[in-house]
């Protein structure tokens, strides 16, 4: 790793949906197993990562003593401490590199705040910790910037995509030179979305989500994606599902065929969810709003991984305009995405 450049990078990270979702089987460990296929949709979050070396040596032992700071907007409820996904994600980084001490500051559109620090620089963060804010003098700070626009809880994966956007910005900015299977392995260790978040495109994910392969898929998808503000959290989901729930025996041949051949109606037509029972349980509105969605002329509609968001395929950009402006009444919020979407895109300056 060579020495701090006092640089900016900007990276732009795609939201995701789940075309395709089943539950295979549960772990000893209460994971959940599963089969599903993923895609990337154009609805962003940019994290901006920079460094503050005021009055700081330049001499590349001073990474040794790297805090981190972390601010958000565009949204309420983003969590402003350790449990945000992007810190854990600087957190794990900066543990796999030896750099300094990390800690979050609350600093979001109120401009006042405190964070956590996280207990091990992968794991969720426990509840109550004592509260710490980097305030020693003489030291680089890694300032961590988010601007969210994917919907909070939502089955986007935006957690997973601003860890995924983190690491990104923090592997170019400390010049770690991590090679994208290393830094697939460190989100491995954050979340089941992460390393697919970290490729982006459209991927076959299998065991517990982390095992992901690259999958071909032909041509451009129009959505409907449907928001409701109220939120759920994926393991009060997949308790629900335990509850509920019944694992088919559904494949995703026909979704993998559909994106090999670009035929979006096919595509429409094999989309599944096996999640979808326990999100319908949990917000039993989203039925009538994935109806809405189906009479207005979608070529299918699903809720995308553990909801409440339901997207609606459209056969072309002008169906979208008119299937979004139809089912808008319904909806807390709605928008138009096109899929695939690609990867992170990262910006240095």
């Amino acid at each position: 790793m060579g020495e701090l450049a006092p640089a900016h990078v900007r990276v732009r990270v795609p939201s995701k949906v789940n075309l395709f979702l089943r539950i295979t089987g549960v772990r000893d460990d209460g994971y959940h197993e599963l089969v599903t296929v993923l895609q990337t949709v154009s609805i962003h979050d940019t994290v901006v990562a920079e460094i503050d070396r005021s009055g700081v040596s330049a001499h590349p032992a001073a990474r040794r003593f790297m805090e981190l700071a972390f601010t958000a907007e565009g949204q309420e409820g983003v969590p402003l401490d350790a449990s945000n996904l992007a810190v854990r994600a600087a957190r794990c980084l900066m543990d796999h590199l030896g750099i300094g001490r990390a800690t979050s500051e609350l600093a979001g559109e109120t401009g006042s705040g405190a964070g956590e620090p996280v207990r091990g620089p992968c794991a969720v963060p426990d509840d109550g910790g004592e509260v710490v804010l980097p305030t020693a003098t003489g030291v680089p700070v890694t300032r961590l910037h988010l601007t969210k626009r994917i919907p909070i809880a939502a089955g986007m994966a935006g957690g997973s995509a601003d860890a995924a956007a983190a690491l990104i910005a923090l592997n170019r900015l400390w010049q770690a030179d991590l090679d994208l299977d290393e830094l697939r392995g460190l989100a491995a260790k954050l979340g089941a979305d992460v390393p697919f978040c970290v490729s982006g495109g459209t991927a076959l994910a299998t065991g517990t989500g982390v095992t992901t392969a690259q999958v071909l898929a032909r041509g451009t998808y129009h959505w409907v994606v449907g928001i409701t503000d109220q939120p759920l959290s994926t393991p009060q989901v997949y308790r629900a599902f335990d509850e509920v729930g019944v694992s088919s025996d559904a494949e995703p041949d026909a979704v993998l065929q559909a994106l090999r051949t670009g035929d979006d109606e096919a595509l429409g037509a094999a989309l599944h969810n096996d999640l979808q029972v326990a999100a319908f349980q949990l917000v039993p509105e989203l039925v009538g709003r994935r109806d809405a969605m189906l009479a207005a002329g979608a070529l299918g509609a699903i809720v995308s991984g553990s909801g409440p968001t339901v997207v609606a395929l459209a056969s072309s950009a002008q169906q979208a305009v008119r299937l979004a402006a139809e089912v808008e009444p319904v909806f807390d919020r709605v928008e138009i995405a096109l899929s695939p979407a690609g990867g992170p895109e990262l910006a240095g300056e």
